[in-house]
């Protein structure tokens, strides 16, 4: 399920450069109490567990130029957030209309709720990123000093790793088995590199347009909890 949001307020909305924290803050604080402490607790899955949810950049008009370190949107803006639990988004629905709303320093109001479900019903999907997509490794230096290691859609490691995330996810979700068969992607423009601040660690991510081929459970839940790593940290919805 993917809900898109509408925001209003009064004035322009202000925002610091790098604001995935604060979008991820703001989702835990308008789910319920519950759901929220099991998705930051715990999660989905044994092991590494999975969030189960992702959501876009901020949509809408924007100056980024005007005051260093932020970005002014005008008084409306749209976020987009997926997930294939039903619960986590219904939640929020609920959680936008009973809380008052405080986006970082900003007083919103919900202007509109759209809910999308985008089924997948072919093996082949083309898709855009509405979030960048991060994908890596973890590797060992000479030295023996760890280093992250970030591959952009057009690698093999970016799509081998990609379709292992969507396979754990699945399970995770379902606890069963992920339908045999890989995951090919397959960029359709120039991936752009991005490269984000969360908190006090550098993230790099692209978005492009892509197809997407492979078993259509596997697809769906690249649209539904999102492509790659970090999708709770705002990145890689689709």
């Amino acid at each position: 399920m993917h809900l898109i949001i509408e925001f209003i307020s009064k004035d322009s909305i202000i925002l610091p450069k790098y604001y995935n924290s604060i979008i991820q803050g703001f989702i835990y604080k308008t789910l319920d109490e519950e759901l929220s402490e099991f998705l930051h607790e715990k999660g989905y899955g044994t092991g590494r567990s999975f969030k189960l949810f992702a959501c876009s950049n901020i949509m809408g008009k924007f100056d980024a130029r005007s005051q260093p370190g932020y970005i002014r949107f005008g008084n409306r803006i749209k976020l987009e957030i997926a997930s294939p639990v039903d619960k986590i988004c219904e939640s929020f629905a609920s959680g936008l209309m009973k809380k008052r709303l405080l986006l970082g320093k900003n007083l919103v109001d919900v202007g509109s709720i759209a809910i999308d479900r985008q089924e997948v019903t072919s093996d082949t999907i083309t898709v855009k990123t509405l979030s960048p997509v991060v994908t890596y490794s973890t590797l060992m230096k000479p030295d023996g000093k760890k280093y992250t290691c970030y591959f952009q859609p057009g690698e093999p490691d970016f799509q081998r790793i990609c379709t292992e995330n969507l396979r754990k996810k699945y399970t995770a979700y379902t606890n069963e088995e992920a339908p045999a068969g890989q995951v090919s992607i397959t960029p359709l423009s120039q991936p752009k590199l991005h490269i984000i601040k969360y908190r006090d660690t550098i993230i790099k991510g692209y978005s492009c347009t892509m197809e997407l081929s492979g078993p259509k459970p596997l697809l769906q839940m690249a649209v539904d909890a999102g492509l790659g790593s970090k999708n709770a940290q705002c990145f890689g919805l689709i």
